[in-house]
Parts: C-alpha cells; sequence; structure tokens
C-alpha cells in the first residue's frame, strides 16, 4: 500500500512530532468572544495523528492529504485564512499512540481561541481520550479512520456508558468519515465465509477498537455461516502466543482472525498461530492492514505467511473514489508518489469537509459552535470519496470497505469492494 518511497517523499515534506506544519498565514493570539468566535480572520485546524511507529505508513500520506487539499484552497475558507498544525499522538517510545501525547495535543487545540476545527485520532482508543478535552472546549472533531462503535453509539460492540461518558457538554462534537466497525465485522465475516472459513479462532488486544470488532464478528456470525470458535483478549507484550496457537488447534480452527493493532501483539501471534496451523486463513481488520504487518522488511510476518492474509480497511481503489484519479495526480505532482497509502484520500477528504464548513458560513467561519453546527447539519455533500453525509451520532453514510491481499512486494494490494446488506450487531 506504501511504497518506500512515500516515507522518503514525507521527509521531505518536513512532518515532525508536535510541530506546527502549517501551511497558512502568521499565528496570532487573538480573544474568544463570548459566543466561541475567534476576532480575528485567522482560523486555526489542527490534526492528531500517530507519526511514529507502526501506522506511521498510513498517517504521513494522510498528512500529505491534508496538506495537499489545504494548499489548493490557498490556506483559505470563504472569508478566513487557515493556520494548520500538525501534531503527533504517538511517542518513539511506545512506537504507537501515547495517552498522555494525546492529551496534550487535544489541550493544546481545546486551549487556543482560534481552533475551530480538529483532525483526529486515528485509534479509536486515541479518541477516547481526546473526545471529552474536545467537547468541554467546544470544538468540532472529526476522525478520518475511527471505527470502534462505542464512540458515538450505544449499540453492541461498545461498552456500558458510551457514548455518554465522552460527552461531558451533554452533545456529540465528534464525527467520522469511515463507517463503523458492525459494517466492518460484516465484510469482514463476509470475506472469510468466501474465503471458505468454517471456524475462525478470533484473538482481541483488549483496547477499545479490538475488543468492539471482536465481538461484532460473534454476534454477526449467524447471519454469514461462519462460526466463531472462540474470541480472546490477548496480553498485547507477550513474547510467545504458543499456548493459545495449541488451544485453538485444539478447537479446530481452520481460520485465525486478529482484531486490534500491529503494535499490540499482532506479528508474533500470527507467527504462533500459523507454526500451530499452517494452512489457517489469516485475516484481520484495519488496525493490521498495513506493510508494517504484512511485510516482513518492516518487522512484519514472514514471507511465507503472506499468501495466506486477506485483511478489510475502509480505504478502496484510489482509482475508483470519484475523485481520486484526479486526487492521484494532484498527489503525485505534490509529492513525488503516483501509488500512497490509500489512507491520504481520507485526510485530503477530512480537509476538504473542514474547509467547505467554515466557508459556508462566511462571516460566522471563525465561529467554532457554528461551524460544529454546520458539520452535524450535512446530510449530502460531494467529495473526493464521493457523495455522503452524518446521522444524528456523527456517523457516515458510507457502508463499503475495501478487501485486501498481499502483493509481491509483501505489502497489502486491493482485492474487491464488500458493501454489506446489513451491518453486524
Amino acid at each position: 500500500m506504501l511504497a518506500a518511497a512515500a516515507v522518503a517523499a514525507l521527509a521531505a515534506t518536513g512532518c515532525s512530532s508536535s510541530s506546527s506544519s502549517g501551511t497558512g498565514a502568521a499565528s496570532g493570539t487573538g480573544a474568544a468572544s463570548s459566543t466561541g468566535a475567534a476576532s480575528s480572520s485567522t482560523v486555526d485546524i489542527y490534526s492528531s495523528l500517530p507519526l511514529q511507529g507502526y501506522s506511521s505508513a498510513q498517517t504521513i500520506p494522510m498528512v500529505n492529504g491534508i496538506k495537499l487539499a489545504l494548499s489548493q484552497a490557498h490556506d483559505k475558507a470563504g472569508d478566513f485564512t487557515v493556520k494548520y498544525t500538525g501534531l503527533d499522538d504517538s511517542t518513539a517510545a511506545a512506537g504507537k499512540w501515547d495517552p498522555a501525547q494525546t492529551t496534550a495535543n487535544a489541550r493544546e487545540a481545546a486551549a487556543d481561541p482560534r481552533a475551530v476545527y480538529y483532525i483526529g485520532e486515528f485509534n479509536s482508543g486515541a479518541s477516547e481520550v481526546s473526545i471529552p478535552i474536545l467537547n468541554r472546549a467546544g470544538l468540532a472533531q472529526v476522525s478520518p479512520a475511527n471505527t470502534y462503535v462505542g464512540l458515538t453509539t450505544n449499540l453492541p460492540g461498545g461498552a456500558s456508558g458510551e457514548p455518554q461518558q465522552y460527552n461531558p457538554d451533554g452533545a456529540s462534537h465528534y464525527l467520522r468519515i469511515v463507517p463503523v466497525d458492525s459494517i466492518q465485522a460484516a465484510s469482514d465475516l463476509m470475506a472469510m465465509k468466501q474465503a471458505g472459513c468454517t471456524k475462525v479462532a478470533v484473538a482481541n488486544d483488549k483496547e477499545a477498537y479490538g475488543t468492539g470488532l471482536a465481538t461484532l464478528l460473534e454476534r454477526g456470525k449467524g447471519r454469514y455461516g461462519v462460526t466463531i470458535a472462540s474470541n480472546t483478549g490477548i496480553n498485547p507484550t507477550a513474547a510467545s502466543f504458543r499456548g493459545y496457537a495449541s488451544t485453538i488447534a485444539a478447537e479446530g480452527a481452520n481460520c485465525f482472525f486478529f482484531a486490534g493493532l500491529v503494535s499490540n501483539g499482532a506479528v508474533q501471534v500470527t507467527k504462533d498461530v500459523n507454526a500451530a496451523l499452517p494452512a489457517a486463513k489469516i485475516f484481520g481488520g484495519d488496525g493490521v492492514c498495513t506493510s508494517s504487518f504484512t511485510q516482513a522488511s518492516q518487522g512484519g510476518v514472514p514471507a511465507s505467511i503472506d499468501k495466506l492474509i486477506e485483511c478489510t480497511v475502509a480505504t478502496q481503489n484510489l482509482n475508483a473514489y470519484p475523485g481520486g484519479k484526479q486526487f492521484l495526480k494532484q498527489y503525485k505532482a505534490a509529492y513525488g508518489v503516483s501509488d500512497p497509502n490509500p489512507y491520504a484520500i481520507y485526510g485530503y477528504a477530512a480537509m476538504e469537509l473542514g474547509l467547505r464548513a467554515i466557508a459556508s458560513l462566511g462571516a460566522n467561519g471563525g465561529n467554532k459552535a457554528d461551524v460544529l453546527k454546520a458539520l452535524f447539519a450535512i446530510k449530502s455533500t460531494g467529495s473526493v470519496l464521493g457523495t455522503f453525509g452524518f446521522n444524528k451520532d456523527g456517523d457516515t453514510t458510507l457502508k463499503s470497505y475495501g478487501v485486501y491481499k498481499v502483493g509481491a512486494s509483501g505489502a497489502p494490494v486491493y482485492f474487491e469492494t464488500l458493501t454489506p446488506a446489513t451491518a453486524a450487531s
């Protein structure tokens, strides 16, 4: 999904940890009015994404997409000049998103009187941290990647008290442009059924995203004719999973599904399962559908396992999106990369969405309360992704997931698009 050249090209753009990647006008203080509007003609937009570790193969191109959309708008949204600041919610020590860093990012944006829009987080667990902070500040938050059901609804797949616990203001300020895990789980079950899976062992990493997706697989199994033999929460830092692998071999599993993040033991548990069940097919959600899981040279599984792997992501073939071909031309012109990770277009779409909402408000584009209302009012809007809108919970109306296999390079390659008739629930 991401050639090595993409990483090199990104390095040249100057993305760095917790640094301003603003391509817009100069900053300034500008006091906030009682209506929540900044007194300056400049508005601030933030992103918070993990730019180090396993997810960087997806998030660095995503930041590129964000910058590309702003550049094409000439750093403007209607009457306002836009300053963009790209923050890193990961740490080198963790190699993934970090709660303390995510908290610091959200607080930085929340304290900014000119801030009207926040793109993030990439990981659902990170959004559990940032949503309440941004909610108290009245700041609109749009995720280009979160799929965990509990962030927006109390439907199956979430936990008790969700999503109310994330909204101290009493109303949601959070939206997302990717379909939720109930749709991803249904797509996964469809893909496993097509692959001939009859008995699937599921391991989850105990984070919100992983446990929620695993739960939805269990709940939706009857609808798709796939048996879930077990759902086990693993210790992400364990050195070995040979005992677990022996257990699922005894269960008679012919397929294995990992629900969680690459950084949470995905590679080691997959290797141990493959040693115990060498013919078992390997499946995963968007948390592992990246070259850092599938490509041995990036710390992923051995190449011998690649032929067994399928995974799902909300992203699809970039050429198939209504604005995909044009986006690819523009991305190549800007960064010299012709085949960016598909998440790049979601970064572009997230920035595009925010700029349009601000511009639609005219002189009120600097009022964060009005920006929030404008976003929730969107029921149908054109974008590079196609036409979509939001429901009352802030969830997108998009309903499809892409299925990926592993190509000759060891990176995930788009295979097909699945659009479930009903979501797993």
